[in-house]
């Protein structure tokens, strides 16, 4: 006997309202400018650029491009130096920086002026990290719980995350920064879109069969909801488009959970689910 998957979609997969705001930018500006430039992706999703480009939202790689329209400088932050670079020739600037990610600058600022040495959480040359550590001077940047075992004792330090981080990787790592740093003030810059998103993780995976998690390969974020989905069910796997779900994966199952990462769209995620709903699966008499 045959039958249809159980399928149980997170409620807060896909966009976050940072990239959702960045996007609706990008649009209003060009429809406003007849076309806009993005300084790098507007988000880690190709698919997404792609669609963009369609819009006139055009990807540059300098400011030399962005002569005749206005520039966008994406959801993941910019380094202050293309700020000003930006100011003296005269561009107009659309920020979409995320309004998170913006108070992770405040904060690390903040850490600065009170003289501590600066650690960030964060993947190495990730664009979000990059922009965090040009806010001040001489910052150190921690990946791994190794990488934290190998900082030295430090009598004052400042610590923030990048804003997608594992809350798990965070806890491993600040607990032991405590034990080698006399005053250690660690600011909580995990945003909330990325905790509830591994939350609902952490209540689907253990009661589905499947895990699909939906999201680009240069996606920083969905790598990290994978990561968390294996930790609670082996049978998760990552996929960019609908075509990618392998019915092999649902031999013996009867249910499936679904995430996707903060730059997946919304159609993407129902082409995934509509894929999902034409998988016939063996079911018990």
């Amino acid at each position: 006997m045959s039958g249809q998957l159980k399928i149980r979609v997170a409620k807060g997969a896909g966009f976050c309202f940072g990239v959702r705001d960045a996007i609706a930018k990008a649009k209003e500006t060009a429809q406003e400018h007849g076309k806009v430039y993005m300084l790098g992706d507007i988000v880690h999703n190709e698919r997404v650029v792609a669609e963009l480009e369609q819009d006139n939202i055009k990807v540059v790689d300098s400011l030399d491009q962005a002569r005749d329209a206005p520039v966008l400088f994406r959801a993941h932050g910019t380094v202050p130096e293309l700020w000003k670079k930006a100011n003296e020739k005269d561009l107009t600037i659309v920020d979409a920086t995320c309004p998170l990610v913006h108070e992770i600058h405040d904060e690390i600022r903040k850490l600065h002026e009170e003289g501590r040495k600066l650690l960030i959480i964060g993947d190495h040359g990730h664009d979000e990290v990059i922009a965090i550590q040009a806010q001040v001077p001489d910052t150190t940047v921690i990946a791994t719980i190794e990488e934290a075992k190998q900082v030295p004792r430090i009598k004052k330090a400042g610590l923030v995350s990048q804003s997608t981080q594992m809350i798990e990787n965070v806890q491993e790592i600040l607990g032991i920064l405590s034990m080698k740093i006399f005053d250690l003030r660690f600011v909580n810059t995990v945003c909330f879109p990325t905790r509830r998103n591994q939350d609902e993780i952490k209540s689907i995976a253990p009661i589905s069969d499947v895990m699909i998690i939906i999201g680009s390969q240069t996606s920083a974020n969905t790598k990290r909801l994978l990561e968390a989905s294996l930790r609670l069910n082996k049978n998760s796997y990552m996929v960019e488009t609908a075509e990618e779900v392998d019915p092999e994966w649902f031999k013996g199952a009867s249910s499936v959970g679904v995430s996707a990462g903060a730059s997946s769209p919304d159609d993407l995620i129902e082409e995934v689910v509509e894929q999902l709903k034409h998988i016939n699966v063996k079911m018990e008499v």
